[in-house]
């Protein structure tokens, strides 16, 4: 599994989701480095931060394109449900003593690498369009309030 280096390709336009994708992308590349023979508990502890860390993306994004209004929420989180699910097998199979980070890691990159140039630039436009009225809500920051609420760790 390659390294992957962040560049404007991978960029939705979106300031908060396009730092939480580089931050997902921060957890592949230790997955990376750890090497094929890592230390259990290294590893155990990458598997951990990076699926909480997805799994607050996903709620955050879900609730952001809810907010904008986005009317193919519905296959959207049907997608992140779907990955998510594949996502807690490979947690069971690590925790049952298995050795999955190169195959979680080539999971991740594949998936987030065609979720960001497919899914996700596909409610890009809208979100950017409504962010202005997002950002400014009658009650209060909705926008920091969410982020709070998703990565308060």
């Amino acid at each position: 599994m390659p390294r992957i280096v962040w560049s404007d390709e991978l960029e939705i336009g979106i300031g908060v989701i396009d730092g939480q994708h580089r931050r997902i992308v921060d957890y592949i590349n230790t997955l990376h480095e750890v090497g094929e023979h890592p230390d259990r508990s290294v590893v155990r502890g990458v598997i951990d931060d990076l699926v909480d860390y997805t799994f607050s993306h996903f709620a955050f994004e879900e609730a952001l394109m809810e907010e904008a209004g986005y009317d193919a929420l519905a296959i959207h989180r049907n997608t992140h449900r779907a990955f998510c699910e594949r996502i807690e097998d490979l947690k069971l199979r690590f925790a049952s003593g298995e050795d999955v980070a190169a195959e979680l890691g080539e999971l991740l990159q594949t998936w987030l690498v065609n979720h960001i140039m497919s899914d996700d630039e596909s409610y890009a436009d809208l979100v950017k369009e409504k962010m202005p009225r997002i950002e400014r809500k009658e009650r209060g920051n909705w926008l920091g309030e969410t982020v709070r609420r998703f990565f308060a760790h």
